[in-house]
């Protein structure tokens, strides 16, 4: 039962850093820092409950917003280079995330590295389709820039849900399964329509 409360806990935290990378390891790492529902004492990730850590999270967000906010409305064509920084930081957080958080229930930790790179991946990749398409929807309204808020506001609830209550956080990768596949059926059922106008 432990592990399978521990593989919650860690699921949740890395696919909440994939919805927005920097509030869920600051979350976890505070609340480690006082042994409130994980702890990452004594294991190889101690590092992430320690000051200079939390610090280095802290000036990558603030870091990561003002470059967003210095662009404005203006988002680059094609690949964002923003973007891609914030998903390969996501994943690295989600790694290390749920490798501690086994580590932390005194389980090898190394299969948590691999698994949050997954969980972190499912997260972002299931945000990123729903809040791409919202904001489309929403260009050139003052709304397009609450969708951060509401991803930060997804990302915390579902890091502080997992830590309180394990199980949230496998419910919370099954949500974003679903929402993957929904939105590839809603692109191939759109896909269809335009090949019959044809």
């Amino acid at each position: 039962m432990s592990l399978f409360l521990d593989i919650g806990k860690g699921a949740g935290l890395a696919s909440a850093s994939g919805v927005r990378p920097f509030l869920p390891p600051l979350l976890a790492g505070a609340l480690a820092r006082g042994n409130i529902g994980i702890n990452f004492d004594r294991t190889d990730y101690h590092f992430l409950e320690t000051p200079t850590f939390l610090a280095a999270v802290l000036a990558l967000a603030v870091l990561a917003y003002a470059v967003d906010r210095g662009r404005g409305a203006r988002r680059p064509e094609g690949r964002d280079p923003l973007a891609l920084g914030l998903a390969a930081v996501a994943l690295a957080l989600g790694a290390l995330l749920f490798a501690g958080s086994l580590a932390g229930g005194h389980h090898e930790g190394w299969p948590g590295l691999i698994a949050g790179v997954a969980c972190a991946a499912l997260g972002y990749a299931a945000v990123a389709a729903l809040f791409g398409r919202a904001r489309r929807r929403l260009e050139g309204s003052g709304a397009a820039s609450l969708l951060d808020v509401y991803a930060d506001g997804i990302a915390l609830a579902l890091a502080g849900l997992s830590i309180a209550l394990p199980p949230v956080g496998i419910a919370g990768v099954v949500a974003f399964v679903v929402l993957i596949v929904r939105a590839r059926g809603g692109g191939e059922r759109k896909y269809e329509g335009l090949r019959v106008l044809r």
